[in-house]
């Protein structure tokens, strides 16, 4: 496939990996990128000098195009943003906030800018504000989210927009790949999928839990507080409930997830560990290289086609 993002990339397959905080290291990131995508190392809340090691690491273990994920919220954005402009990756994603004012040094540096955005608002803000293209992400997605469906978020921001759109949430095979496409995208971004990826070196627990998800494991928390959050649920998403139903402050909210990815990815603790994971966990049920989960979604689009021109005539 040769799509806009593929051009604007210089990648073989339209698919990024999604910038999971914790999960989406460099080992993961350079293995999407090896297998023919663009991975993003997930900088979180991580200081620059974390940040700049793992660019580094990737630049070791591919000679492909890479990406950063940059989540405004951080504390060192200010910080982190300096490192990737001295380093100059690919690519730059941002979430949980306007990257706008960072724009226009990127970009001076040759970085390709993708926000993402949960509306038609945002994207349009983004696309004014010199943005190469933007990561429409639906609500099915794990990790912090909107509340547009991928179904209706993508084609009104296809529509919205002239740059490339990338379509995320809840996209777990080819099938889901081809509805993305039909929707008016340009490419699809995956997170979930890669989490049970040989590369990942996310804890074996962590892997096991995506793969034992059924449809409705999937859950959100933090509403009350303006950061819904979607994860597999287990003792603590039941904490979080409770806490929420009982009127609890903000504070007190915000102090039971301290610490919750690294029990996930680190420990392995899959009862008060924070499991982020997306709807498509469902639809995932074993664990195999980025380049052969690549490969699945981009082989079997003929298939997909086929069986729908088979329902049409």
């Amino acid at each position: 496939m040769n799509t806009r993002i593929c051009k604007l990339l210089g990648i073989e397959y339209p698919i990024f990996q999604g910038g999971m905080a914790w999960v989406a290291t460099a080992e993961l990131a350079a293995a999407v990128s090896n297998g023919g995508g663009i991975g993003f190392i997930a900088a979180g809340n991580a200081p620059a000098d974390v940040v700049r090691e793992q660019i580094h690491k990737a630049k070791s273990l591919t000679d492909k195009p890479f990406g950063v994920n940059v989540m405004m919220m951080s504390p060192f954005v200010e910080e982190v943003m300096q490192v990737i402009i001295e380093e100059k990756p690919a690519a730059v994603a941002t979430g949980a906030g306007n990257p706008g004012k960072y724009i226009p040094a990127l970009k001076e540096a040759g970085i390709k800018v993708m926000p993402v955005v949960a509306s038609v608002a945002m994207a349009k803000k983004m696309e004014k504000d010199g943005a190469d293209a933007v990561i429409a992400e639906g609500t099915e997605a794990g990790g912090h989210i909107g509340e547009l469906t991928t179904m209706v978020l993508v084609p009104q921001v296809a529509d919205a927009v002239e740059i490339p759109v990338v379509a995320a949430g809840g996209i777990a095979d080819s099938r889901g790949a081809v509805a993305a496409f039909a929707l008016g995208a340009d490419g699809i971004q995956v997170g979930t999928r890669f989490i049970c990826s040989c590369e990942c070196i996310a804890h074996e627990n962590y892997k096991q839990a995506v793969v034992k998800a059924k449809d409705r494991d999937a859950v959100v928390t933090g509403r009350s507080t303006g950061a819904p959050v979607r994860a597999l649920k287990n003792k603590l998403t039941r904490e979080y409930d409770r806490l929420e139903k009982s009127g609890a402050s903000f504070e007190e909210i915000e102090a039971l997830g301290v610490g919750g990815l690294r029990k996930a990815f680190t420990d392995g603790d899959t009862q008060m560990g924070s499991l982020m994971a997306g709807q498509s966990a469902a639809m995932v049920d074993k664990i195999e290289s980025c380049a052969d989960i690549i490969k699945s979604y981009f082989n079997g689009v003929e298939s997909v086609i086929e069986t729908i021109n088979s329902k049409l005539n």
